[in-house]
């Protein structure tokens, strides 16, 4: 006859023991994305989480709180390139940048600074009074902050786009933020000597036509 109790309570280590190699792995990453240690020391966790589960269900008829499905050992590793982490199958560094630029026209000054002054004064607090926004540079970056910090954010009646264009580069390490001056337009869009441009999208505005231009060419 089997120890269920026994089995449970190794079955329950293995799961303390797999949360701890995880959070040891999730510490040492620092935050980098796709981590190959943090990845596999999630599958070990996950599976010891659905074992004991499992083994808690067929012993008692009860379940732990953790909706975890079995993963696949093999698909894991085949996730990063390998068991041993490697990379050798994977032509592409692991940090890629993009570059985007959008240019705009500004049919009214006037137009676009009310627009961003009433961002600003829906993100300040009803006691305090907002700043006047100076000048159409300070206007676009008050919009951006008003929104969600992308050019989605720019995309208002007041700011007419024109060409604009993305590149995607693979890069060996990623932009430190802190060895550039603020005042700085140029050194954090420079490409590295070792930058591989890997492709550019032009992009260009959408235009509508009107509708008296649209037909003449089907008039009867």
């Amino acid at each position: 006859m089997t120890d269920q109790h026994g089995e449970l309570d190794a079955a329950l280590e293995r799961v303390i023991e797999a949360a701890r190699r995880h959070l040891a792995a999730v510490r040492a990453a620092q935050g980098r994305v796709d981590d190959d240690d943090v990845w596999q020391a999630y599958v070990a966790l996950n599976n010891a989480s659905f074992a004991y589960d499992e083994q808690l269900l067929d012993a008692f008829g009860e379940v732990t709180p953790w909706d975890v499905d079995s993963i696949d050992p093999d698909e894991a590793d085949e996730r990063f390139g390998g068991a041993d982490g490697g990379e050798a199958s994977d032509p592409h560094p692991r940090v890629i940048s993009v570059r985007q630029r959008r240019d705009y026209r500004v049919p009214s000054v006037a137009a676009l600074l009310r627009a961003a002054e009433a961002a600003r004064r829906e993100g300040t607090p009803e006691d305090d009074e907002p700043a006047p926004v100076e000048g159409v540079g300070e206007a676009v970056l008050e919009l951006l902050q008003s929104g969600d910090g992308s050019l989605g954010a720019l995309d208002v009646p007041e700011l007419e786009p024109l060409d604009g264009v993305v590149m995607v580069s693979e890069v060996g390490t990623p932009v430190d933020l802190e060895s550039f001056d603020d005042e700085d337009a140029v050194g954090p869009f420079q490409p590295a000597a070792d930058d591989r441009l890997v492709g550019r999208l032009d992009e260009h505005p959408f235009l509508e036509l009107d509708d008296d231009h649209d037909h003449a060419g089907h008039q009867h």
